[in-house]
């Protein structure tokens, strides 16, 4: 029986009916394996990447090796959508954090229908406009707030994108993104647990304490969880299924674009093999 694929990110979500048709065809399921570079810095952009859950972190390689995030995107953007703008080199490195699934597609494809989709360009709008608020935010917070807040801040940030209270980060990657040294993220870490904000083990995974992580949090996670609900809210983009906010839990339930991606995939696949049967005679 063939595996069916559930429509789980915001973007592709919203659209509607005809124009998600335009991209169903050509959308592939793929897995997001912890720790995948998705894309380099530099590199030329080959696919773009719709999450449907997982995380990936936007990460900023400067000359001397030092790594620090920039933003970080779930079901509710993408990935490598720069492409939109035009053919272009990658200007960050893409790593995934949280393990997950989305849905792939070549930036040729996507930009056939950008062409046909004010709806679609709508939502390139709409993932950028929220994707640029983060930059602008994070830049602040690092110049301004201590580690301790941001490094709550990006836990709740991730939190908010996953369906556990267990998040698998090594001090490896909490060093990644806050663009510290592991002593530094041990020191923090440590502060955490001591007010209970957090809960780690030997495993690489860090226990969340929702209430008491909000409390150490400097204030920029609350302001810019609202800023980005209030880009990405439906009456921003009119979605075909009720709109979650970013920092809710993704119900379970079957989306209703489902079964026209089946179907777009099924008749792909049966052009295909007519295809290759026609040339085989």
């Amino acid at each position: 029986m063939e595996q069916r694929i559930r429509v789980g990110n915001r973007l592709l979500a919203a659209l509607r009916p005809a124009d998600f048709d335009l991209l169903a065809p050509h959308l592939r399921k793929v897995s997001l394996e912890q720790d995948a570079v998705l894309v380099r810095s530099g590199d030329p952009i080959e696919q773009i990447y719709f999450p449907c859950s997982g995380t990936v972190a936007f990460i900023m390689e400067m000359p001397n090796g030092q790594t620090v995030a920039t933003a970080i995107v779930g079901n509710e953007g993408a990935v490598a959508i720069l492409t939109a703008l035009g053919p272009c080199l990658s200007p960050m490195t893409a790593v995934v954090r949280v393990a997950g699934t989305a849905l792939q597609i070549s930036p040729a494809r996507f930009h056939a229908a950008l062409n046909r989709s004010s709806a679609v360009r709508d939502a390139v709008q709409t993932h950028t406009k929220a994707l640029l608020a983060q930059f602008q935010h994070v830049a602040a917070c690092n110049a301004l707030h201590p580690v301790k807040g941001r490094m709550a801040r990006w836990l709740l940030h991730i939190h908010d994108r996953v369906d556990s209270d267990f998040l698998p980060l090594t001090q490896d990657a909490l060093s990644e993104l806050l663009g510290v040294r592991r002593t530094t993220v041990t020191h923090v870490v440590r502060k955490l647990r001591g007010s209970r904000a957090i809960r780690s083990n030997r495993r690489g995974l860090i226990e969340v304490d929702r209430a008491r992580l909000e409390a150490a949090a400097c204030e920029c996670y609350e302001v810019m969880r609202r800023r980005i609900d209030r880009i990405v809210a439906p009456e921003e983009i009119k979605p075909a299924t009720h709109a979650v906010p970013a920092h809710k839990k993704i119900s379970r339930v079957r989306d209703p674009l489902l079964a026209r991606l089946d179907e777009a995939q099924r008749e792909t696949q049966t052009r295909a093999v007519t295809g290759q049967r026609a040339r085989g005679h």
